[in-house]
């Protein structure tokens, strides 16, 4: 499970911004730290180029008076164009990804549960890294309580679960390229009830409905 605690590490974390302030790097655990690549330019790197330029006197193209009373107004511009960068960029490899798997609805792939909500889990395959859907309307017959502290779906009345990071086999049902949207329908059963459990409904659960007919007989025997 290294690389999804990895993730859910990352997600809990604030998103890195640009500043005028040095506040070092959390990541690094540096005191003290300015972005500097190479040999990619990116605006924030101009920027610092030119700022050294001018503390050190080294030539005329250093940051002008205007662009150092600039600086807090740069650093929100640049760390919001660089979030809606990486928002596209998702956006666009899901469209592919969707548009290359549209011809494959009924197939079956291994991935793993990244994400548990009251309306689903979300699947990311093996095969592609694809991520996608499987609505809890899909889950069968029982009536699944969301169980936030433990990351799980949790049967109200059978205590069976699906939990984050469970290894999980799905088919393809639906592939919207458009949107990027991927569907799934799950082929594994759930696991079986936690040490201990009881059937109740602790305060931070939440209900999630379905459509109540028989998944068995709709997709086969379910594997384990």
């Amino acid at each position: 499970h290294a690389a999804l605690v990895n993730e859910v590490i990352l997600r809990s974390q604030a998103q890195a911004e640009y500043a005028p302030g040095n506040y070092g790097h959390f990541g690094l655990n540096l005191l003290r730290y300015a972005h500097f690549t190479s040999p990619i330019r990116r605006y924030a790197d101009v920027t610092i180029h030119r700022a050294l330029i001018r503390a050190l006197k080294l030539g005329d193209d250093g940051a002008t008076d205007a662009e150092e009373q600039r600086y807090e107004e740069t650093a929100e511009h640049i760390s919001e164009t660089e979030r809606q960068s990486m928002a596209a960029e998702r956006d666009a490899t899901a469209r592919y990804i969707s548009a290359f798997l549209a011809d494959r609805i009924g197939a079956n792939f291994e991935g793993r549960v990244t994400g548990v909500t009251r309306f689903g889990l979300f699947i990311r395959l093996d095969e592609t890294q694809a991520d996608g859907l499987a609505p809890i309307s899909t889950l069968g017959n029982e009536r699944w309580l969301h169980d936030e502290a433990a990351h799980a779906l949790v049967g109200e009345h059978s205590g069976e679960r699906y939990q984050l990071g469970m290894r999980v086999e799905v088919r393809l049902e639906e592939a919207t390229p458009i949107s990027g949207g991927l569907v799934f329908s799950l082929l594994t059963d759930p696991l079986p009830p936690a040490p201990g459990w009881r059937r109740s409904r602790p305060s931070q659960q939440t209900r999630g409905g379905g459509k109540h007919r028989d998944r068995d007989a709709k997709r086969g025997k379910r594997r384990r």
